[in-house]
C-alpha cells in the first residue's frame, strides 16, 4: 500500500480517537438537558433496574434529575416522599401529569415502592 494512504488512515484514526475521548469526557448527558422523548426512555430504562431499599433519594436526584411532580409528608416521625418521573407520553399539551409518570416512594430517603402501588401507599399513610 502507498505510504500516503497509510498515513491518512492513521491520521483519521487518531482524529476519531481524539473526538471520542472529548465526547466521553466533556459531553453532559444529564436528564435535564435531554429532549423529552429521550428523557422518558432514559427514565423508563433506569427505573426498570431499580431495587427496593438499595436506592436512595439523593441518587435519584443525581441520576434522574429533579422529579416532574413530587409530594411529601411526615407520619410518626417518618419522612415520606413520592417523586414522579415522566416515563410515557399521553397527551401533547405541554403539561406533565401523574398518568404520564412513574411514582417512586421514598421512606426516610430510601426507595420503598415503585409505580402505582407507590402512590397508593403514600396516599394511605
Amino acid at each position: 500500500m502507498n505510504k500516503k494512504v497509510i498515513a491518512r488512515i492513521l491520521l483519521a484514526l487518531a482524529a476519531y480517537g481524539i473526538f471520542v475521548a472529548l465526547v466521553v469526557n466533556f459531553y453532559d448527558d444529564s436528564p435535564a438537558k435531554m429532549r423529552w422523548e429521550d428523557r422518558e426512555a432514559y427514565n423508563r430504562q433506569f427505573i426498570a433496574k431499580l431495587e427496593l431499599k438499595k436506592f436512595n433519594f439523593d441518587t435519584a436526584i443525581k441520576e434522574l434529575g429533579s422529579p416532574d411532580i413530587t409530594e411529601a409528608k411526615i407520619v410518626d416521625d417518618n419522612r415520606y416522599q413520592v417523586s414522579f418521573y415522566r416515563t410515557q407520553h399521553v397527551k401533547s399539551d405541554g403539561i406533565t401529569t401523574q398518568d404520564e409518570c412513574t411514582a417512586l416512594l421514598f421512606t426516610n430517603g430510601v426507595l420503598t415502592a415503585i409505580g402505582n402501588t407507590a402512590y397508593q401507599q403514600f396516599l394511605s399513610l
